[in-house]
């Protein structure tokens, strides 16, 4: 990580931090790291819900199975606030639910210390051969986020076709929103496309931002942090761990609410493909 024969400067620190560990090249590069976490925060989040749908009794809840329930019922209300056909939310509660779990789960990266999984990757990686570099927040990676959006974008055409017939769909998108004369049309269509991209570049980019200056602060406050407490005597992944304490207290609440409103969006943006211009 640092320059031959120094330590890394604080420019150096956060530039090899940002970096991916990656295979291929140009538009077919893949983040291997941003994969592999994402995959690992998912199994987790799957054996979580299982391990409670396993253990859920009639009698009094457990702590777990009560935090569980209230979550479902939660997007359940959700769902049937914004998603308005019974039939179309046996599928979109339980992809909200899925959606706002791993959202949660994958944000939840950023509490671990900043230097602890890279610093393991920085004696492993390079004795299998790879470079050494390890980013661990998938949704700090636009090519992750921008992936779930243009999901989401996918379902939402899905739910357009599935609710209002391929032609009625093709209509909407040359009759709304200013009309249905045929000089209108290729105004509606322009209005429609950009109305699509820009939900989907929206969705995507600001859980991105969210939690890419997230992690940049985290870099920061391991610097200064890690700083002081060298200076004083203290161990630097010591001083790592408490200098960003305060500040993942706080992040908590900032990765629920960025999980939350992802899925809230999804919500919407599905519920709207239901209705009819």
């Amino acid at each position: 990580m640092a320059a031959e024969g120094h330590a890394p400067t604080a420019g150096e620190y956060i530039i090899h931090h940002l970096q991916h560990l990656q295979v291929g090249s140009g538009f077919w590069t893949l983040n291997v790291d941003s994969l592999f976490w994402s995959i690992v925060t998912g199994v987790i989040g799957l054996w979580f819900l299982r391990s409670v749908a396993k253990r859920v009794h009639s009698g009094v809840p457990g702590r777990m199975q009560a935090a569980v329930e209230s979550l479902v019922e939660m997007v359940d209300s959700q769902a049937k606030g914004i998603v308005h056909n019974a039939e179309s939310r046996k599928a979109v509660a339980p992809l909200a639910l899925t959606v706002f779990i791993w959202i949660f789960l994958m944000n939840a990266m950023d509490l671990i210390p900043v230097d602890l999984i890279p610093s393991i990757w920085h004696v492993a990686g390079p004795a299998m051969g790879a470079p050494d570099y390890m980013r661990v927040v998938p949704t700090a990676d636009l090519s992750i986020t921008m992936a779930l959006s243009v999901t989401v974008l996918l379902i939402c055409i899905y739910y357009n076709i599935k609710i209002k017939g391929a032609g009625g769909w093709i209509h909407e998108l040359f009759s709304a929103p200013f009309g249905s004369h045929f000089l209108l049309w290729p105004f509606n269509f322009l209005m429609q496309i950009i109305e699509f991209v820009a939900k989907t570049v929206s969705h995507g980019m600001r859980l991105f931002g969210n939690m890419y200056a997230g992690e940049l602060i985290f870099m920061l406050i391991a610097l200064m942090g890690g700083a002081f407490f060298t200076a004083v005597g203290i161990p630097l992944a010591i001083g790592h761990v408490i200098a960003g304490t305060a500040w993942a207290i706080f992040h908590i609440l900032i990765i629920t609410l960025q999980a939350f409103v992802f899925m809230m969006l999804t919500l919407v943006y599905v519920g709207q493909a239901h209705d009819a211009h």
